[in-house]
């Protein structure tokens, strides 16, 4: 059944086409994942989708009910970010919309709800475009991925994963369409070199020949010279018209020279003894202790609120209980991207800080996606997700060697992620991070730091491993909760028989209940 269909849809931003999609279909139970750049439209795309907005040229004919989930929901004082986002979610779920476009619907969550929202649209019966920068988030959920580049939409069969083995194989057919046009071009040039010599010999008058001779055979060599000349200017214009393949970028690897590198590399850099999270009169965690190598890529992970942010800043502050090695250089990076001077270029606000070479610093900012021309334009002419890019640049190429990260995912399209992943995968120093980012943790972290219960845990391995020792964990909680509810239901049924009672009873009837929850979600 269809859903809605997009017909010759072109969309103005000043003078750019930000849209130009010819046909766009959604059927019944589709599962789309929409992807790009920052900037690149997907918001704007949403939009006119949803008929909040009207293309220039196009139509848009919607045969049901659709609910667009805004990227940016309304402010509340009273509220967290994330119950914001919830509340939104709830209501448009509650709505029950056979067509749901939802932008960017994990803003805000930690890594609990995102799995509870994995839970809902897995289950959910509608189809849905879904815009998100949380690669785990897509491929848990998505049969179709939507490529927006240069206006024009792309579409991609199977999750983010799958979309992104089909772009790398879609890199190699473009490097060997290259290295077939370098070899045929080198060989047309060589056959015009040597045709050209070839006519230009054919002029020549042979030596030891008489002068009546060489006058019998100049129409021989005239012909045979303009046939030559013939044959080169075939080449010559099969050389023009040789369809160009362009070169595809490669990204030369990274290597840093780090202050105290020797020094820390595998030595004890923090060391947190007996520290207590507070704010105002509410407690965070009590009593936390835990160490940091130098080397480590600690991932600080936990929901909304535990107080992730507060243990950063304790470390950056080096507040009490907190000793930090006389040899870490520390960089901070947060959102608010006070780092910056928005009136100096890219590549200055990343050379004030910096000692290292021209060469390098332009190969970070290459990684992020600033080339050429672009690293001269001033940061206030830059997008939020662009400033963010450039603050992380800064910060890696400081001259620093430990890096504390709060949250250096958000507000970044799936290809910076994927930048920032292979910067930090190189970086030989110390890495600190907050994220909610599921494959980013993955992809970086080699302990986990959970903040959760009031309780300051370390995990020695990664984020993989860390996910496999949980479920055990789980369900040896949830036998040790059967066993209790148990013995309490015995205890009680023992009373009932001496005393019957309408408050034993009841108390029965509720151990029942609980017990019946627990094997239901076992």
């Amino acid at each position: 059944m269809l859903l809605l269909e997009a017909h010759h849809v072109k969309h103005y931003v000043q003078d750019r086409l930000l849209i130009d999609a010819d046909q766009l279909q959604i059927h019944q139970n589709d599962r789309i994942g929409l992807v790009g750049r920052n900037g690149s439209g997907k918001t704007t795309l949403l939009q006119i989708l949803a008929n909040k907005i009207s293309p220039e040229e196009g139509v848009v004919i919607q045969q049901t009910a659709c609910e667009l989930l805004p990227q940016f929901k309304r402010t509340d004082t009273t509220k967290s970010g994330g119950e914001v986002t919830q509340e939104y979610i709830q209501k448009a779920l509650v709505k029950a919309p056979t067509l749901l476009l939802a932008d960017e619907p994990t803003t805000n969550l930690d890594t609990d709800h995102i799995e509870w929202l994995e839970k809902k649209l897995r289950e959910w019966q509608g189809a849905f475009i879904i815009v998100s920068h949380d690669r785990e988030f897509l491929d848990a959920l998505c049969t179709t991925i939507w490529e927006i580049n240069e206006g024009k939409i792309k579409e991609y069969a199977g999750n983010y994963s799958d979309y992104v083995k089909q772009k790398e194989a879609e890199k190699h057919q473009e490097q060997l369409a290259y290295e077939k046009y370098v070899k045929k071009k080198k060989q047309l040039e060589e056959a015009l070199k040597l045709k050209e010599k070839k006519a230009e010999r054919a002029t020549k008058t042979p030596k030891r020949v008489s002068e009546s001779e060489v006058r019998g055979t100049k129409p021989y060599f005239a012909k045979k010279q303009k046939k030559l000349q013939k044959t080169a200017k075939a080449i010559q214009t099969r050389l023009e018209k040789l369809e160009k393949a362009e070169k595809v970028k490669e990204l030369p690897p990274i290597k840093m020279n780090l202050p105290n590198e020797e020094t820390i590399k595998n030595r004890i850099i923090f060391r947190v003894e007996d520290v207590t999270g507070m704010i105002g009169e509410r407690m965070l965690w009590s009593h936390a202790n835990f160490q940091v190598r130098g080397g480590d890529k600690l991932a600080i992970i936990g929901p909304n609120g535990s107080g992730k942010t507060t243990l950063v800043k304790k470390i950056v502050n080096q507040e009490p209980g907190i000793m930090v090695s006389p040899s870490v250089k520390m960089g901070y990076f947060s959102q608010n991207l006070n780092i910056l001077d928005v009136e100096k270029s890219i590549i200055e606000n990343v050379h004030s800080s910096s000692k290292q070479g021209e060469t390098l610093i332009r190969t970070v900012l290459a990684r992020m996606h600033f080339f050429n021309e672009d690293v001269y334009k001033p940061v206030r002419f830059l997008s939020g997700g662009e400033r963010v890019k450039v603050a992380l640049a800064k910060l890696f190429l400081s001259d620093i060697n430990t890096l504390i990260l709060d949250e250096p995912t958000n507000f970044l399209d799936t290809e910076s992620v994927e930048a920032l992943e292979s910067l930090l995968k190189e970086y030989e120093g110390s890495v600190i991070f907050v994220s909610h980012d599921r494959r980013f943790i993955e992809n970086i972290a080699t302990r986990i730091l959970v903040i959760r219960n009031h309780k300051i845990e370390l995990f020695e391995g990664t984020f993989q491993q860390y996910k496999h020792v949980q479920p055990q964990k789980t369900r040896d909680s949830k036998k040790d909760q059967r066993l209790l509810l148990e013995t309490k239901i015995s205890e009680v049924l023992s009373r009932l028989s001496i005393e019957p009672s309408k408050e034993l009873e009841m108390e029965f009837q509720k151990l029942l209940k609980e017990k019946r929850e627990l094997d239901i979600n076992k």
